[in-house]
């Protein structure tokens, strides 16, 4: 019996500014979607793992909002942008050691409201941080965009790094959103747009960071057994890990220098049986061009402080060599937290990409981060059993 594990189902709501919708509805949508598309019936749901969000919009209760019952695996997952990596790495794990049979994994998010600005989706809480975290508020370091600007700068500090190479990140993603469908930002960019656009948090442009979109996703995680005669071809988990630095703003810590990818990709590699070099198509978490730099330095594609010439050397974007976040990533397509990388994953791995299609994709590597550089899920996926 084959109880390896293999994703055979995804589920992708609809996307953008998609209004009067809850995040839970997206969730339960997502989930009836991703069954649907791997002809299972709901009914045979055993497991279901559920992602948070930022505002804990979505937790266990989805159970009973989707009508499952008497499951073996139910659970509410939070390492933020890792966190869809983690989950297939639990339900790869339950499978494999027979838990349950059916897992679902799911991720929504409905932040965007009607004629209130995308920009203040994720504003900070009014309720004032403690400790080191309010001394940090009170010189302005809240929120995302200016810690990661903080990183940033740091990675631009010690090698060199620039802004124009950062804009090469959000030129070549946008030249593989205009081939995807889904994608909410399709329009060409230049790298002239890039500089052009409004500072958000120096040294990052509006262009340098990762879109907000309502929608929800979902994959279905299942054993190779099981997926035999299903709808949909089986995307097989070869290797997984996950990394949890800890040491953002730690004194003489590596923050802003190395990331979780560094720990994490190794490890799933060797779990795989595979290296860097057999690697066809990349799937990276983008909540900034910066977070695709240092991922692609600590995976290995390039040196580290190299980051900055490897993406500016034409090996990004569809006529480039290294096939890297084939959808648009968050940055152009859809921000659904690691779902982002992972659904464009499956789609690629399975050969439904369409215009956007990698021509080889027998391993694909997902990467997601969480918190601001706190955590890292790597997966390393294929259309082919070990």
């Amino acid at each position: 019996m084959d109880r390896s594990p293999v994703i055979v189902g995804l589920g992708i709501t609809e996307m953008g500014r998609v209004y009067g919708r809850s995040a839970t509805g997206f969730a339960a949508d997502a989930v009836r979607l991703a069954i649907t598309d791997a002809g299972l019936e709901l009914r045979e749901v055993d497991g279901l793992l559920t992602n948070a969000g930022v505002g804990n919009d979505i937790g266990i209760g989805l159970q009973r909002d989707l009508g499952l019952h008497d499951l073996s695996i139910l659970s509410s997952i939070q390492s933020f942008g890792a966190s869809a990596g983690a989950m297939v790495q639990y339900a790869s794990m339950a499978v494999a050691s027979g838990m349950a049979d059916v897992i679902a994994c799911v991720f929504a998010d409905a932040p965007l409201r009607e004629k209130v600005a995308g920009g203040t989706a994720y504003a900070a809480s009014p309720r004032a941080p403690s400790g080191w975290r309010g001394l940090s508020a009170a010189s302005g370091l809240l929120g995302a965009n200016p810690l990661y600007a903080l990183a940033a700068r740091r990675h631009m500090t010690a090698y060199g790094t620039t802004s124009e190479q950062f804009g090469a990140i959000a030129v070549a993603q946008r030249a593989w959103a205009a081939k995807n469908p889904l994608a909410q930002m399709r329009d060409p960019i230049t790298l002239a747009d890039h500089q052009a656009s409004r500072w958000i948090a120096e040294p990052f442009h509006l262009l340098d960071c990762c879109l907000v979109s309502n929608g929800g996703v979902a994959v279905i995680v299942t054993s190779a057994d099981r997926a035999a005669g299903l709808r949909q071809p089986p995307v097989h988990v070869l290797g997984w890990a996950q990394a949890h630095p800890g040491y953002v703003m730690g004194r003489d810590s590596a923050f802003g220098l190395v990331s979780g990818a560094a720990q994490a990709g190794a490890a799933a590699l060797k779990m795989a049986g595979v290296t860097l070099t057999d690697i066809d198509v990349v799937e990276l978490y983008d909540c900034y061009t910066y977070t695709v730099l240092i991922s692609l330095e600590d995976y290995g594609f390039c040196t580290k402080g190299e980051g900055g010439d490897f993406v500016t050397s034409g090996v990004l974007g569809p006529e480039g060599s290294l096939a890297v976040n084939t959808g648009g990533g968050q940055l152009s397509s859809y921000y659904m937290w690691g779902m982002t990388p992972l659904s464009e994953a499956v789609i690629q791995a399975r050969g439904q990409g369409g215009a956007r299609q990698a021509a080889r994709h027998d391993l694909v590597l997902v990467s997601g981060n969480g918190g601001i550089l706190d955590h890292h899920s790597t997966l390393v996926l294929s259309p082919n059993p070990r």
